[in-house]
């Protein structure tokens, strides 16, 4: 199925990373979605004539590393299960393509927009070592300090990054999704599920709502930190999650 899709990603047109500068949307509204590798291969075919693809050194599937960080007594899990609106999410993400690496701080507040901010680091292992910068970053940006935070799971992924032809909005569409818990040192994949995010800056009209409601595209939270922890320790709190979790499982076992 893999090769069905890089088959379909390189019959759209290509844009440069510089060319998508305009497009960052670190102030935004994110609509997610879940989608079947089949499913996947069908969206990505009605897209051509109204989407380039994001092409970085000729490639135009991206490889990510993250690395999710909570409190000990696992807060930021604990308030997107209870469901709150206003969240936060730290975590240190590497582009594995050309080994950038980055602290980020996402926050979401209760009008549903989402606004990022990082910074570049070493990894994981030197925030420590560049207290200087992340203390202030945290501090102007997160409700918790570094102190107050721990590596919790990490994952890795594959991307698309789509934007439409009138550079309104972005697609991302992750898939090989794996993950490995580090405290309960669980691992667990999904194979056969794709995640959708439509991000736009405000409620713009989206040539994709119409594209994903053809191909049964269906609109389903999916938060990567939350999911892959509910996989990968069976101690946390899931019951808010377990009809996406079965929602999951039914499409894996297809």
């Amino acid at each position: 199925m893999t090769d069905r899709i890089v088959e379909k990603a390189l019959e759209l047109p290509p844009i440069t990373l510089e060319e998508m500068s305009g497009i960052k949307l670190m102030n935004r509204t994110d609509t997610k979605f879940v989608a079947t590798l089949e499913q996947l291969v069908a969206f990505l075919s009605a897209v051509k004539g109204k989407y380039f693809i994001q092409e970085i050194d000729d490639k135009r599937i991206a490889s990510y590393h993250t690395t999710y960080f909570d409190t000990d007594d696992y807060d930021m899990y604990r308030m997107h299960h209870a469901g709150r609106c206003v969240r936060e999410k730290i975590r240190v993400r590497t582009y594995l393509d050309n080994g950038a690496t980055f602290l980020e701080v996402k926050n979401k507040n209760n009008h549903g927009r989402t606004k990022k901010k990082r910074i570049t680091v070493g990894g994981v292992d030197t925030l420590q070592s560049e207290i200087e910068n992340v203390a202030p970053f945290l501090g102007k940006h997160a409700w918790y300090t570094l102190e107050q935070v721990s590596p919790v799971i990490e994952n890795w992924f594959n991307r698309i990054t789509l934007v439409n032809f009138g550079k309104t909005e972005r697609l991302t569409i992750d898939f090989n999704l794996k993950f490995h818990h580090l405290k309960s040192d669980r691992r667990d994949s999904l194979q056969r599920v794709a995640v959708i995010e439509l991000k736009r800056d405000g409620n713009v009209p989206s040539p994709a709502l119409d594209i994903l409601r053809d191909t049964r595209i269906k609109r389903s939270g999916f938060s990567k930190y939350c999911i892959g922890s509910a996989l990968t320790h069976k101690g946390l709190k899931r019951n808010n999650f377990k009809e996406r979790l079965t929602m999951i499982g039914k499409m894996e076992n297809k």
